[in-house]
Formats: structure tokens, C-alpha cells, sequence
């Protein structure tokens, strides 16, 4: 009788230091689960029972309870009862988790839009693409090539799949609730259009990619040496963890922090900059901060991605979410339709060019495309590359927009492609290299 309340004493030891070391992560599960379903459900127009059976049934998050409030339009999730979180909606902010401080009501800016819708075929316009035949493509392989990513819909799980040739559509096709209009969330493709933003100010001639990254808090340290480069290439040198399994950097920035600008600000420098390449949604909103700052209010900055580049390409489902301090969640928290996506892509094959407009230089294509040292050929400034054949099949001067999930803008310029491909798997159940090698097969 002894050994066994010893043995029954042992348990409940090892029990009570199980949900000690693991109730913060509570926290993390239900903000993710809450505020998915607040912006898939405001943002994204989808309904929530499909958001809970399908899009948060994935390991840990599936232990949460979520529901979406309709009359109130918030939402709300914890895990058995625990470490409740709430995600409300800002009208042209997207959805955002609230924390104990904040209080319904409190006023906020939002980006003023001009949304014009032109009478151009689509990308360029808004109207029904051209239908065109190509000849130099080979449309039984090109059929071959787009049904493989819809092959086995339980492992790929790919939601809508788009390709753009020579500036014309060539092949779309969208799953079940799931349409033209339906806006994705890119998560880390966001990192890509927050780099254009830089690109476009490059042009306007308001920065400068050498020079010292403007943080205060480095001036006195060896950070001061930090460019913006640097940032835009993840190769800053400074601390950061990204892993989503764990209460991690990124996690915490994303599901604790009202300002998502600061977490990478204060981490200390672990190496030179060059010396190291570490990936890090921590500096991309950094880079959000930094890119508040170049302008006089924060109804300028609200207005500037839509106003010189979002609206001006027409990619008018284009939605970039903001944490609680009104900053663009730069790194992860882009929605549009696959059709916009597929406009950002053909903007890219212009080399910034649209309309006749040059919205940023044809030099920052080769600049973004350029791979960063320590990163194997996988990455240039805030895309990522073909350059050291990752996807052996396919032509090396392949770049990228990718986000979690499978989500993924890809231009070849040598085969004058744009493809967008969502969904809610990536490799290895979704073969890019398989896929795209036997797309531009199709192309002589």
C-alpha cells in the first residue's frame, strides 16, 4: 500500500509539472485558433463551421473550442475552459487579438482606399481575361501539369491554383467554397509585399538600402552597423527563434505582443552582420516599424501600401492586417484573392511596371533576386529563390512569394510564368518540383 501511494503521489507530481510547463502555451493555442477565425470569417468570408472542421483541425490548435460571435462580429476561443482569448474586428485593419487593457470602443485609423475598376481584361484589368491559344505550348501536358496539384485532395490539400503567361491567364481552378473573389491569407508571402514597399520608396528616391537601419536603441552598440539591407536579406546577426511548435519568439510576437514591431528590436546581436543568415518574421516587423516611420502621421503610413502600390495594380481584395498599435503585421498577415496574388506576381515579371506606370526600378528585381550569402541560393531580400536548385526541375531563375501552409507566388521569368498555388500543405505532400517541372514541360 505503500509503494502505491508513493507511485500515486509520483503521478500527480509529474502531472501538475505537465500543465505547469505547458499552461502558458494555452495562451498561444487559443489566440492563433481565435484569431484565425476572426479574420477567416471577417476578411476571408468563409463560414466558421468549415473554419473548425477543416482549417483548425491541426495538432494542438484542435484543442481549442472557437466560435465565432455573428452579432458582435468577434471571436473567441481557450482550451477546456482555459486562457480565453478574443479576436475583434477593426473595419480596414482585419481582425486583431485584444488583451486585458483594451477597452471596446477605443477609436482607431483606417487606410483610406481608391478602388477604381477599369475596363481592361484581368491582370491588368478588371474584366474576363482574354481567351488565347498559344502555340508554343502543348495544352495536354499544360492539363497534365494543373490537375497534379489537386491529385490526391486529402494529402495536397490545395484550395485554388492560378497561371499567368505572358501577362494572360492561361488556367485557374478553385475546390469547393472556394472562388475568384475567396481572399487568401499568404502569411509569410506578406513578407513579399512589404518588401515591394521598400522597393517603391527606393524609387521615389525616400531610402536608401545601405544605409544604417534607423533604431534608436542601436546607436550606441554594435548593432549600429545594422543596414537596412541586412534586414530586408534576414541576415542582421541579431537573436531570434521561429518555431511554431513551441512558445517561441515568434509565436509570443504574433499571439501576446500589441506592438509587433519591438520584439526584434530588442534582441541582441549573436553575430556580425553577413556572418549568419536567420529567417525571422521579428525582423520583417521591424522592418513595418521602420517603414512607419519614414512618414509624418500614421494615416500617411495607413494610406501609403493601398495608395502606391495595392489599389494601383487594382488588387482591390488586398487586406494587410494591423496589430493593436495600428502597425502592418508585416510578416505574416496579408489576405488577398488568388487573382491578386496572381497581379503582385505579373507586377514582378514587369519588372514594376503597370499600366505604363513605374511603381518601383527594374533594378529591384534583380536586387530582391540576388541570393543572400549563408542562405544555400534560397534567399534574396524577403522572396526566395531557385538559385541553388531546391527544385532541381525547374529553372533556377524561379523566385518566390511563400507562406505557411503551402501558400505560394512563384515567377520564372524564362518561361514568363506566374503561379499562384494555396492550400493548407506543403512539401513534402505538396510536390512543388514535380508540379512545376511538369508545367513548363508544356512550354517549348
Amino acid at each position: 500500500m505503500k509503494w502505491f501511494k508513493r507511485i500515486l503521489f509520483l503521478l500527480v507530481i509529474i502531472i501538475v509539472l505537465v500543465i505547469i510547463e505547458n499552461y502558458p502555451k494555452l495562451t498561444i493555442i487559443s489566440g492563433y485558433a481565435s484569431k484565425y477565425m476572426a479574420s477567416s470569417v471577417l476578411v476571408g468570408n468563409r463560414m466558421p463551421a468549415s473554419i473548425n472542421t477543416v482549417d483548425l483541425d491541426i495538432p494542438l490548435v484542435n484543442l481549442a473550442t472557437t466560435e465565432f460571435v455573428n452579432d458582435n462580429g468577434f471571436a473567441m476561443s481557450n482550451v477546456y475552459g482555459l486562457q480565453e482569448r478574443k479576436a475583434i474586428d477593426r473595419k480596414g485593419l482585419g481582425a486583431v487579438l485584444v488583451n486585458k487593457d483594451y477597452e471596446d470602443g477605443e477609436p482607431y485609423l483606417q487606410p483610406n482606399r481608391e478602388q477604381k475598376f477599369d475596363s481592361l481584361p484581368y491582370p491588368l484589368g478588371h474584366l474576363a481575361p482574354k481567351d488565347s491559344i498559344f502555340p508554343e505550348i502543348d495544352y495536354d501536358k499544360l492539363n497534365q501539369a494543373v490537375a497534379l496539384p489537386f491529385g490526391n485532395p486529402e494529402v495536397q490539400k490545395t484550395r485554388t491554383l492560378l497561371v499567368l503567361y505572358k501577362g494572360q491567364l492561361l488556367h485557374e481552378r478553385y475546390v469547393e467554397g472556394f472562388d475568384a473573389t475567396t481572399p487568401i491569407l499568404g502569411w509569410s508571402m506578406t513578407k513579399s509585399v512589404l518588401a515591394t514597399l521598400y522597393g517603391v520608396l527606393e524609387h521615389q528616391g525616400k531610402l536608401q538600402m545601405d544605409l544604417p537601419a534607423p533604431v534608436a536603441e542601436w546607436e550606441n552598440d554594435e548593432r549600429k552597423n545594422i543596414t537596412l539591407n541586412h534586414l530586408l536579406r534576414m541576415q542582421s546577426g541579431l537573436e531570434w527563434e521561429e518555431d511554431y511548435g513551441k512558445i517561441s519568439d515568434v509565436t509570443k510576437m504574433l499571439f501576446l505582443e500589441s506592438d509587433m514591431t519591438a520584439a526584434q528590436k530588442a534582441k541582441e546581436a549573436i553575430a556580425a552582420p553577413t556572418e549568419i543568415w536567420n529567417y525571422s518574421s521579428g525582423t520583417s516587423n521591424l522592418l513595418s516599424g521602420i517603414l512607419r516611420q519614414q512618414f509624418a502621421t500614421h494615416q500617411a503610413y495607413l494610406d501609403f501600401p493601398y495608395a502606391s502600390l495595392i489599389d494601383k495594380i487594382g488588387a482591390h481584395s488586398m487586406l494587410i492586417e494591423a496589430d493593436l498599435e495600428g502597425n502592418y503585421v508585416g510578416s505574416s498577415y496579408g489576405w488577398a484573392n488568388t487573382r491578386d496574388w496572381g497581379r503582385l506576381g505579373q507586377l514582378y515579371l514587369n519588372k514594376g511596371q503597370w499600366k505604363g506606370e513605374q511603381l518601383f526600378a527594374p533594378e529591384w528585381t534583380d536586387y530582391i533576386t540576388e541570393p543572400t550569402a549563408h542562405s544555400d541560393g534560397t534567399y534574396g531580400a524577403h522572396f526566395w529563390l531557385n538559385s541553388g536548385g531546391i527544385y532541381p526541375d525547374v529553372p533556377k531563375d524561379l523566385y518566390s512569394m511563400n507562406g505557411y501552409q503551402g501558400q505560394y507566388v512563384f515567377m520564372i521569368p524564362s518561361k514568363h510564368l506566374v503561379v499562384v498555388r494555396t492550400g493548407l500543405a506543403e512539401f513534402p505532400e505538396f510536390d512543388i518540383n514535380g508540379f512545376l517541372s511538369t508545367l513548363v514541360s508544356a512550354i517549348e
